[in-house]
């Protein structure tokens, strides 16, 4: 019998957005995409701000400097939004 293994590379490639989301596209070709509203700070952030981005994390994390924001490929896998309190986005 033959069995294939997938192999799946959680690592990021590229990061982009629309108005309401943003979208991460992984090593092996998977596009993972989430609600701006679950990351306030990239929510309120400029586009400007929200083109630089850069990888972290041995490749699968993603860091803004100047908004202060790092999100995983993990969480978003989790579906997890950012555990920051909204309090301060009121």
């Amino acid at each position: 019998m033959n069995t294939s293994t997938l192999n799946t590379d959680e690592r990021v490639k590229d990061v982009y957005f629309t108005d309401d989301e943003i979208s991460v596209q992984l090593m092996d070709g998977r596009t993972i995409s989430a609600p701006l509203i679950w990351y306030p700070r990239l929510f309120h952030a400029t586009k400007k701000q929200l083109r630089h981005w850069e990888i972290c994390g041995g490749g699968y994390g993603i860091h803004w400097e100047e908004i202060d924001e790092d999100i995983s490929t993990e969480g978003l896998l989790r579906g997890a939004p950012a555990p920051a309190s909204h309090k301060e986005y009121a």
